[in-house]
């Protein structure tokens, strides 16, 4: 039976509404940007932001993966950095609230956390605190966090820490993993084109890029970019948003479609995506289908505001996808 573990950073997503724009004004936020704030930064937003409506969600890349693998019945895990505060115990409650076993580290800052501004127009501004999930390490690993796991999955927001990630990719790989790689940013990607190059041709048998990611890491158009890829990794993938996706494997190529949906923010597209193609694989289906499995759950995220979807789509997301496994 498959098992998922993830790693990543661990992120509590503060959803906060906004009447209008003059919040952002307020705190000198410029409308949909994204600021990485100190801690005292973070907790004056926080304050002057008191009684506004907000929710609270784990998120992070590779989190919000395995929170969709989770939610498809996947047996799945997360592996993060928190700090000893309630951000940190609302992260775990998520995750377990999920159906994600929490491996939750203790960090010496505050938990990290993403401050998204919503407003009417659904735009969305960020203030972000990465906290106590820089301060995860190599020497936080050990084999026994992997065990009876078949499948690792890794966010490329980590890679600025080249110890952490060849750490846990030689792990996952001493316990026999499958491997997976989202590659995350194209500028994480341009920074550290060498090592991810490196880890990718070594330990990665998935990797998952959107267009710019594969541009950044092979300097060509999606075809070309999706070739090379799939020269180093066993299967690759790049996904080209409202035009589908491109999965890669041996000599064959296959391009799959998107779902008809009214897009409302794009935010967790590309990790749920992620999660559905690997459901898919886990369950031994054509890669057709798992991309067809990604489309479904990339499809309905982009129609709520943030990367989670309440139960009831998320029935009428797995009516669909086990559509597509029985036919």
């Amino acid at each position: 039976m498959a098992k998922f573990l993830g790693l990543g950073n661990a992120l509590v997503d503060i959803l906060v509404q906004l009447p209008n724009d003059a919040k952002l004004f307020e705190l000198n936020l410029p409308k949909g940007s994204m600021q990485l704030v100190d801690a005292d930064r973070m907790q004056s937003i926080l304050a002057q932001t008191e009684g506004l409506p907000r929710t609270l969600a784990a998120g992070g890349s590779a989190a919000n993966t395995i929170h969709g693998l989770a939610n498809l019945g996947a047996d799945a895990a997360f592996i993060g950095k928190v700090g000893d505060d309630s951000f940190g115990q609302a992260f775990a409650n998520d995750l377990v609230q999920n159906g994600v076993t929490p491996i939750m580290l203790k960090g010496n800052a505050e938990s990290g956390r993403a401050l998204a501004f919503i407003t009417p127009d659904s735009e969305r501004t960020f203030a972000v605190y990465l906290g106590a999930a820089i301060e995860m390490t190599e020497s936080d690993l050990d084999l026994s966090q992997f065990s009876g796991y078949t499948h690792f999955h890794i966010e490329g927001y980590l890679v600025q820490n080249q110890n952490l990630i060849r750490r846990a990719v030689e792990l996952a790989k001493e316990n026999g993993c499958t491997i997976s790689l989202d590659l995350a940013s194209y500028n994480v990607v341009e920074e550290n084109k060498a090592f991810l190059r490196e880890i990718v041709e070594k330990y990665v048998d998935i990797v998952f890029a959107n267009e710019e990611e594969a541009k950044a890491f092979t300097g060509k158009l999606p075809t070309d970019a999706l070739k090379e890829l799939g020269t180093l990794a066993e299967i690759a993938v790049v996904k080209l948003g409202a035009d589908g996706s491109l999965i890669k494997q041996g000599d064959n190529i296959y391009e799959v479609g998107v779902i008809d949906v009214s897009s409302i923010d794009t935010t967790g597209a590309g990790d749920l995506y992620a999660a559905g193609f690997l459901y898919g694989l886990s369950k031994g289906l054509p890669l057709t289908k798992c991309g067809e499995i990604g489309a479904i759950l990339s499809g309905h995220v982009i129609e709520v505001l943030g990367p989670k979807m309440d139960s009831a789509r998320w029935n009428r997301v797995k009516d669909l996808v086990f559509a597509v496994e029985r036919n």
